[in-house]
C-alpha cells in the first residue's frame, strides 16, 4: 500500500491565492450588495417607525375625537335638561295664568249670581208687599165697613206690613 501524500500537501500559493481572492469577493460584495441590503434594511426600518408613528397619531386623534364627543354628549345632555327646564317653567307659568283666569271668571260669575239672587229677593219681597197691600187693602175694606177711624186704620196697615217684611 502506497500512499499518495501530495493529495494532502499544503501549497501556499493556493492558500494565500483563494484567501485574496476570498477578500476580494467580499470587498466586491460589500460594496455593491452590503449596502444596496443596509439601506433596503433601513429604508425598513424607518417605514416600520413612520407606522407607529401614524398608530400613535391615529391613538391621539381617537382619544381627542373621544373627549370631544363626550364633551358634546354632556354639552347635549346639559341642553336638553335646560330645554325641559324651560318648558315646564313656561307650562307652569301658563297653568297659573289659565288657573288666574279661571278663577277671575267664577269670581264673576259669583258675582253675578249674588246680585241676581239679590234682586231676585228684592222682587220677591216687593211682590209680597204688594200681595200684602193688597190683603190689607182688602182687610181694609172689611174693617172700613165696620167704620174704623183712618188713624187706626193707617197703623193697621202699617203695623201688618212691618211685620211681614220682617
Amino acid at each position: 500500500m502506497t500512499t499518495n501524500l501530495e493529495f494532502f500537501s499544503i501549497d501556499l500559493t493556493s492558500i494565500i491565492g483563494t484567501l485574496i481572492n476570498t477578500l476580494i469577493l467580499f470587498l466586491v460584495i460589500k460594496h455593491f450588495l452590503f449596502d444596496k441590503v443596509n439601506a433596503i434594511l433601513e429604508a425598513r426600518k424607518n417605514e416600520v417607525a413612520q407606522t407607529y408613528e401614524d398608530a400613535d397619531e391615529a391613538l391621539k386623534n381617537a382619544k381627542e375625537l373621544e373627549t370631544e364627543y363626550t364633551e358634546k354628549l354632556a354639552g347635549a345632555k346639559e341642553e336638553s335638561a335646560e330645554i325641559i327646564r324651560n318648558a315646564t317653567k313656561k307650562a307652569q307659568l301658563r297653568s297659573d295664568e289659565i288657573i288666574g283666569e279661571a278663577k277671575n271668571e267664577a269670581h264673576g260669575i259669583m258675582t253675578k249670581a249674588n246680585s241676581d239672587i239679590e234682586k231676585e229677593k228684592k222682587r220677591a219681597v216687593n211682590q209680597i208687599k204688594d200681595e200684602i197691600s193688597d190683603i190689607a187693602v182688602s182687610i181694609a175694606e172689611k174693617v172700613v165697613s165696620k167704620e174704623i177711624d183712618p188713624k187706626t186704620h193707617e197703623e193697621l196697615i202699617e203695623s201688618f206690613i212691618d211685620g211681614i217684611g220682617e
